[in-house]
């Protein structure tokens, strides 16, 4: 039996935190042009509505900090290096708690020794407040309203648009650059990215039109499975790069959710699908393909599935920011290629 969801937030991090790559289409709205998201003549006041409230940048921020998940990458992106960011844990293979295109720009940008928030069993608002930030950024995050109150004692802190963990890789990008004073560059960077993903699309014709979409399993239990719908960055990125969610599986969706739930006895929704990603490896799809449930599904039984290692830098990918499309698209898009030449 379906049931739908509107949260899924351990399950979010232990199967991915996203960790693949992935955007929320093309088409991000512009932020409202009204007082409450708009700029004066002179620059500032900024002040920014989202979902914990309202936050006003009386300056441009000098020293920025930022919380959650890829809100560092913005930032760096934008050329600007964080007084302190929220440690990855997913996907780093080196206990650093950085990924690689971060410490990549890192680098880039002569930090040898960034600071790094332990904060991976809460906030370590200590840690925020030594770090003395002028705003903090969490447009991509799950800080709670007390959280955020929190924050404010320290700096300014732009949260969230609607749902915890639920922003386009476009939206994360444009309000984090918003309350850095760089609304504009942000911008560029979204439709420099954008045009990546294009470009890096075209290199694969037979992607446009495929019916794909991005699975999760639970380790150990295949009683259950999970698609990601458009509303999470790991299905939007499937629609980015030209494929399409199959009509069956459109049918499902409700307004604001971001993943569907379905018992395995409901595995033939997944018939539709000329490929699909899902966590795992050889060994997983060998368990999907001796299951007498799953393995009438057409792509499990041709082997036309994506299968990204757990807890590796491109499964972190799942929940894209502009560093990590560059340093990730292209393997990611041969196992796509991959995967396709299994399909008739």
């Amino acid at each position: 039996m379906k049931k739908h969801k509107k949260m899924l937030h351990m399950f979010l991090f232990v199967s991915v935190f996203m960790l693949v790559l992935a955007g929320c289409g093309s088409n991000t709205e512009e932020p409202a042009t009204t007082d409450e998201n708009s700029e004066s003549a002179e620059g500032y006041p900024i002040t920014i509505k989202h979902a914990l409230g309202e936050t006003v940048i009386e300056e441009k921020p000098e020293r920025v900090a930022t919380v959650g998940w890829s809100n560092q990458d913005v930032a760096l992106a934008l050329g600007v290096v964080p007084v302190g960011f929220s440690a990855a844990n997913y996907g780093v293979q080196d206990g650093s708690g950085v990924l690689p295109w971060t410490a990549e720009k890192l680098k880039e940008l002569g930090e040898d020794n960034p600071n790094v928030y332990q904060d991976t069993d809460g906030l370590d608002f200590e840690a925020i407040a030594d770090s003395q930030p002028d705003v903090i950024l969490a447009a991509y995050s799950g800080i709670t309203q007390e959280d955020y109150d929190t924050l404010t004692q320290i700096a300014p802190v732009v949260a969230y648009q609607e749902t915890p963990w639920v922003s386009s890789w476009q939206d994360t990008v444009l309000y984090n650059a918003m309350a850095m004073g760089m609304e504009a560059e942000g911008k560029q960077l979204i439709a420099d990215t954008e045009q990546l993903i294009a470009d890096k699309a075209a290199e694969v014709p037979d992607m446009q039109g495929k019916k794909g979409a991005f699975v999760a399993l639970s380790p150990g239990d295949l009683s259950k499975f999970y698609i990601y719908t458009t509303g999470d960055p790991r299905g939007a990125f499937i629609e980015e790069l030209g494929m399409e969610y199959p009509q069956n599986i459109k049918d499902q969706l409700e307004e604001g959710s971001f993943y569907l739930e379905f018992s395995s006895e409901n595995a033939d929704i997944l018939n539709d699908l000329d490929l699909f990603v899902v966590y795992g490896n050889e060994e997983t799809l060998k368990e999907l393909q001796a299951d007498p449930l799953y393995g009438k599904v057409p792509a499990i039984e041709r082997g036309s599935v994506v299968l990204i290692e757990d807890n590796t830098p491109l499964a972190a990918a799942g929940t894209p920011s502009p560093l990590s499309i560059e340093y990730t698209i292209d393997e990611y898009v041969k196992l796509v290629s991959e995967a396709l030449e299994k399909v008739e």
